[in-house]
């Protein structure tokens, strides 16, 4: 085992990787976790909406109509895990203004734009996605972009 700390980056990726385990969606799990400061404020995942049932292989509409990954968001009846994380805050009264997102994927432009105007100063994530106004929008935001 190695004595190398995990750089903080490191250490919040990973916990995102956990989080994403809870995911409810048949087709990608992702999970993000909001941090300030070093301390995580909230977390979140993919899935259908609280006491909604699970998504299932006959239940996901993207997959009936093989909608490709990156397009036509809103034929989705779950929310993704930046939704999710961003709206615990919401819901708990925790400030996440100035806060740093970490995810397993680049966000859709839908989170995207909830990030922007939620306030976030970075986001960290690991895989790509593939939806391009998302990735113009994040260039032209001030939001300090790192891809682990």
């Amino acid at each position: 085992m190695s004595d190398k700390r995990p750089s903080w980056d490191e250490y919040f990726i990973q916990i995102t990787n956990d989080v994403s385990k809870r995911a409810t969606c048949v087709k990608r799990k992702v999970g993000a976790v909001i941090v300030k400061n070093n301390r995580i404020l909230t977390t979140g995942y993919n899935g259908a909406p609280k006491s909604f049932n699970h998504c299932t292989e006959l239940t996901c509409v993207r997959k009936q109509m093989e909608v490709p990954s990156g397009q036509r968001h809103e034929l989705c009846r779950g929310l993704h895990a930046e939704q999710n994380a961003i709206i615990q805050a919401a819901v708990h009264g925790v400030e996440i203004d100035g806060g740093t997102l970490y995810c397993n994927y680049q966000p859709c432009v839908i989170c995207v734009k909830m990030m922007i105007n939620a306030g976030m100063k970075k986001l960290v994530y690991q895989g790509g996605y593939p939806d391009e106004l998302a990735a113009e929008m994040l260039k032209e935001s001030k939001i300090e972009v790192v891809k682990i």
